[in-house]
């Protein structure tokens, strides 16, 4: 059942779209249409990735470079004529799972703060990519073609990006995951109150781990993607802000800052949201450098939001006891 949030940010997405299409028609058009359901299931994904740590209390700073580091491996290897795509492809996931698993130790073991893990992590990943291809853009060889992998991460049935077909599929398996297993019902435990929830019973470190695998394995499909769609790769700008829009989506979807709340559909309908609002600057011609200012905007109202929510909730619990 959607929530009341949830509601409220399809209502909002609504009537954005309907302002934008009055102000602008060409954004029915079916190319517009077409070209926005791509970019929603190629950010949609890492958006989703991005939630799972935000829910377990933390932070995941080093996703675009994540994905700029994964992005030319991908690009490099798949061109080597020794490797199939497949096993380019599982070997990527790998390394995004070895990421992750070394990120969620460093938090759950080691105790480093989230903040600065991943904030090391977009430094050294932004540079081993940049060293990878000695600073060169990162492509695919002149006249290189990949049927099938092209079809898979660039096709379309009956019109749908496969990007949005594979957004719809994670989303609903991550929404199983999270809302209707026990890992999920730990995972939120452990964002909430990490101490109640380790005296519960539960291994709150294997939680953290488990969220920050999850993470980095659905950011590197997500690498893939979009290696895949823009065909090359600049280490030095590719993915940049990335880790911002996705906690833009996050935090617009409903996934409190503080951890311990959120949702995927929540997360789905954020990342509609904003690529609404960046289409609205693009057919109105609005300068592009607003897309920044628009993520800071909705970063900074989210986190508002949440916090009148918390103290709104506190004292109608204060209401009620006795």
């Amino acid at each position: 059942m959607i929530s009341r949030k949830n509601l409220g940010l399809l209502v909002l997405i609504l009537i954005v779209s309907a302002v934008v299409a009055v102000l602008n028609p060409r954004f029915l058009s079916p190319v517009n249409l077409s070209n926005t359901a791509n970019l929603i299931g190629l950010f949609g994904i890492f958006a989703i990735a991005q939630a799972f740590v935000i829910i377990s209390g933390g932070i995941e700073l080093s996703s675009g470079s994540v994905i700029a580091l994964l992005g030319v491996i991908f690009v490099d290897l798949v061109g080597n004529d020794a490797m199939s795509p497949l096993f380019v492809a599982l070997l990527v996931l790998a390394l995004g799972a070895l990421i992750g698993a070394l990120h969620g130790v460093l938090v759950a073991f080691v105790g480093l703060q989230p903040f600065v893990v991943t904030l090391c992590g977009l430094l050294i990943y932004r540079g081993v990519a940049r060293y990878y291809t000695e600073d060169a853009t990162a492509g695919f060889a002149f006249g290189a073609s990949f049927p099938t992998l092209e079809w898979l991460t660039t096709g379309r049935v009956l019109g749908i990006p496969n990007s949005l077909s594979a957004m719809i599929v994670i989303a609903i398996l991550t929404g199983i995951l999270l809302h209707r297993s026990v890992y999920g019902r730990t995972l939120l435990a452990t964002g909430r109150n990490p101490e109640g929830a380790r005296y519960s019973g539960i291994d709150t470190r294997a939680v953290l781990i488990t969220a920050y695998v999850l993470c980095a394995v659905l950011t590197a499909v997500s690498a893939i993607f979009i290696a895949m769609y823009t065909r090359s790769i600049s280490p030095a700008s590719h993915g940049n802000f990335y880790e911002l829009y996705a906690i833009a989506a996050a935090v617009l979807g409903g996934c409190s800052l503080r951890g311990g709340e959120g949702s995927i559909l929540g997360v789905v309908l954020g990342t509609v949201l904003l690529q609404v609002l960046q289409n609205l600057v693009n057919l109105l011609g609005i300068p592009s450098s607003l897309n920044f200012a628009v993520m800071g905007s909705v970063i900074i109202l989210g986190v508002i939001a949440d916090d009148w929510l918390v103290k709104r909730k506190a004292v109608v619990r204060q209401g009620k006891a006795p």
